[in-house]
């Protein structure tokens, strides 16, 4: 299991928010943590602890310069997410993503869009490509919702639906919207779900807050699946130590 960092950028500044209250009237964001730090320091933070595999998240429109300053601090160790289609793709790999991260230009009017699968794969490759699959449960299933969270498509986040997607793309990041930025937790039975139905690489974000969290998300997916964690983190106001949560990962409970 792997501790995968974030940066998740709002406004240009780096922040964490309830994802479910992304909305364009910024009155009505809930926001967890306002950082007086630069995308840029972060990155550089990441990079000298050897993490890998980390995100950016750009939440809505005008971040892209925050965005490349992380890039250029870590060139290759940070994925990209947040506005992401096939015509500008290429261009934030040029800026040093590793890859780049995709969730409502493949997912729109409420359904998969193969066409949009398929361009962006064509443009950026399928070892460049990680699919996101933000989802919300409904009637005991899950389901991925677009619209910043707030509309349901009809894909069900399952099994064979796993399987047909991982032909497409290197990686999956997880977001349990349900949960994520409200610091209640994992949600246990999503998280043992993707770590039978996954075969590539897949990183849960939602609910962790504790070394005990972790110690029982590690037990449920059998180190299968990595994590990611953000408001429960001290570096980003919240009380759980960032550098217990690496020694964790990299060498387990001492």
């Amino acid at each position: 299991m792997k501790f995968r960092p974030c940066i998740d950028i709002h406004q240009g500044k780096v922040k964490q928010i309830v994802g479910e209250t992304l909305q364009p009237d910024p009155s009505r964001v809930v926001e967890n943590f306002v950082s007086g730090h630069s995308p840029g320091y972060y990155a550089s933070m990441y990079r000298e602890d050897g993490l890998t595999g980390g995100h950016i998240i750009m939440l809505g429109g005008g971040n892209e310069t925050a965005a490349e300053e992380a890039l250029r601090a870590y060139p290759g160790g940070l994925q990209i997410g947040g506005g992401i289609n096939a015509d500008n793709a290429e261009h934030f790999l040029e800026l040093g993503a590793s890859h780049v991260i995709v969730t409502s230009y493949i997912f729109q009017d409420g359904k998969l869009n193969m066409d949009h699968l398929d361009k962006i794969v064509s443009k950026v490759g399928k070892k460049r490509l990680v699919i996101d699959l933000s989802c919300k449960e409904r009637d005991g299933k899950y389901y991925v919702v677009t619209n910043q969270w707030r509309t349901f498509s009809d894909f069900e986040v399952n099994a064979s639906n796993i399987a047909e997607l991982e032909g497409y793309c290197d990686e999956f990041l997880i977001h349990a919207v349900d949960v994520e930025g409200k610091r209640e937790g994992v949600q246990e039975r999503l998280a043992a779900q993707l770590a039978e139905w996954t075969a590539i690489p897949t990183t849960y974000a939602g609910g962790a807050r504790s070394l005990a969290d972790l110690e029982r998300f590690l037990s449920i997916t059998g180190g299968k699946l990595d994590i990611t964690i953000g408001s429960a983190l001290d570096i980003f106001g919240g009380r759980l130590p960032y550098r217990d949560v690496i020694a964790f990962c990299r060498y387990g409970m001492q």
